[in-house]
C-alpha cells in the first residue's frame, strides 16, 4: 500500500499537471467556479457499457430493418468442409499458401490442387465480415456522429474560443468547467471506450493496429486533457473529427445500400473536409495554438509537451489516412480505381478470382463502371 500511495502521489505531482507555482490547492472550487476532477471520468465506464447496449438494440430494432428495407441482403456463402490438416495449416501458418504449400497439402489430404484453393478462398470468406454486419456498424457510427457534432456546435458556438482559438488559454488554468463541456466530454469517452471494448468484434480493416493507436491516443488525450484542464482545446479536437467521420459513415452506408451515385458524391465532400479539417485546421489552427501560445504565459511543463506529443500522435495518423484518401482520389478521377486500397474483397467460390463487387472490410469501395467511393477509416 506504501508503494501505491508514492506512486499516486508522483503521478498527481503538480508539476507533471500544473504550470508555475500552482498546485491542485488552487483549483477548489469556491466562489461558482467548478473544475475538472479525474473522479469525475469515472462514470464514463458505465456509460460505455450503456452505450453498447444501446447499439445492440440499435443495430436489431432499427438498422437491420433499414437495410431490409433499402434491399440490403447477405451473399450466400459456401463453408470450408471440416479438415483437420487444412485448418491447422490455416490457423498456425499461412490463410494463402502459395504453390509449393498447396503440392504439399494436396498429397497430406489425398485432394487435388484446385479442392485445396477451393477451401482455402471458401475459409477465407468465412472469416470475412458480411454487408449486413458492417451497414449495421457503419449506421450505428454515423448517428452517433451526426449526434455528437450537432451537441459540439450547440455547446461552442456562443463561446469566444470557437471564434478566436486562442481564446482557449485566457485566465488558464482557472477555468471554470461548464456543464455543456461536461457532458460533451463525457459522452465522445464514453462512445470511445465502448469502441475499445468492441474492437475484437467489429469489422476488422487492414489499418487495425492504427485503429488501435488512434482510439487509445484519443482516449488518453481527452483524459489528460481533462485532468490537466484543456477542456477548450479538447472540445474543438472532437468537433473537427466529428465532422469528417459523419460524412465517411454516410458514404459507407450508400455503398452497401448500392447507391453509387449518392456515394460518389458525398465521397467528395469527406475528402474535401477531412483535408481542410485534419490537414490544414488542426496542425495550423490547434496545434500551433497548443505549442506557440502557451509559452507566452508559464514556462513549458510535463504537461505542456506531454500534450503537444498526443496530438501530433493524431496528426501522423490523419496524414496516413490523408495518403490513402488522396491516392484514391487520384484513381478515382483517372477511372483506374477497381476497389479500395485497404480491402479484403471476397473470393469467387469456382475460379478464384477476386470479387470487386462487394467490398467486405468495412470501407467504402469505388468500382469502374459503377463507381462506390472509397474511405479510409479514422477518428
Amino acid at each position: 500500500m506504501l508503494v501505491i500511495g508514492t506512486l499516486g502521489e508522483w503521478f498527481w505531482w503538480d508539476r507533471l499537471w500544473l504550470p508555475g507555482n500552482l498546485t491542485w490547492a488552487d483549483l477548489k472550487d469556491e466562489d461558482g467556479l467548478v473544475y475538472a476532477r479525474p473522479s469525475h471520468l469515472y462514470i464514463t465506464l458505465p456509460y460505455a457499457l450503456i452505450f453498447l447496449m444501446v447499439r445492440y438494440l440499435f443495430e436489431r430494432l432499427i438498422a437491420t430493418p433499414l437495410a431490409a428495407s433499402l434491399g440490403i441482403t447477405e451473399k450466400t456463402r459456401y463453408r470450408a468442409e471440416h479438415n483437420a490438416v487444412l485448418e491447422h495449416h490455416f490457423t498456425t501458418k499461412s490463410k494463402n499458401p502459395g504453390q509449393a504449400d498447396i503440392d504439399g497439402l494436396c498429397k497430406k489430404c489425398s485432394w487435388s490442387s484446385r479442392q485445396v484453393e477451393r477451401w482455402f478462398r471458401r475459409r477465407r470468406n468465412q472469416d470475412r465480415p458480411g454487408v449486413l454486419k458492417k451497414f449495421r456498424e457503419a449506421s450505428w457510427r454515423m448517428i452517433f456522429y451526426l449526434s455528437a457534432f450537432i451537441g459540439g456546435i450547440i455547446a461552442l458556438y456562443d463561446k469566444p474560443w470557437f471564434y478566436s482559438v486562442p481564446e482557449v488559454w485566457s485566465d488558464y488554468p482557472k477555468q471554470s468547467m461548464l456543464d455543456s463541456q461536461y457532458w460533451y466530454y463525457t459522452v465522445e469517452m464514453s462512445f470511445y471506450l465502448s469502441l475499445v471494448l468492441r474492437i475484437t468484434f467489429d469489422v476488422k480493416r487492414k489499418d487495425f493496429k492504427e485503429q488501435i493507436i488512434h482510439h487509445w491516443a484519443t482516449l488518453t488525450l481527452l483524459a489528460f486533457s481533462w485532468c490537466g484542464n484543456y477542456i477548450r482545446v479538447g472540445t474543438l479536437v472532437l468537433l473537427i473529427h466529428d465532422s469528417s467521420d459523419i460524412l465517411l459513415e454516410s458514404a459507407k452506408i450508400f455503398n452497401y445500400a448500392k447507391w453509387f451515385k449518392t456515394c460518389n458524391g458525398i465521397f467528395v465532400v469527406f475528402a474535401a473536409v477531412f483535408i481542410v479539417t485534419r490537414l490544414i485546421i488542426f496542425p495550423f489552427w490547434i496545434i500551433h495554438c497548443t505549442w506557440v501560445y502557451p509559452p507566452l504565459y508559464y514556462p513549458p511543463f510535463f504537461g505542456y509537451y506531454f500534450f503537444n506529443f498526443m496530438l501530433v500522435v493524431l496528426l501522423m495518423l490523419h496524414i496516413f489516412w490523408a495518403y490513402l484518401i488522396l491516392r484514391m482520389v487520384k484513381m478515382f478521377l483517372f477511372g483506374s480505381l477497381t476497389k479500395d486500397e485497404r480491402s479484403d474483397n471476397e473470393e469467387d467460390e469456382e475460379d478464384g478470382e477476386t470479387s470487386v463487387t462487394e467490398d467486405n472490410d468495412g470501407h467504402v469501395k469505388v468500382t469502374n463502371g459503377c463507381r462506390g467511393g472509397g474511405g479510409a477509416n479514422h477518428h
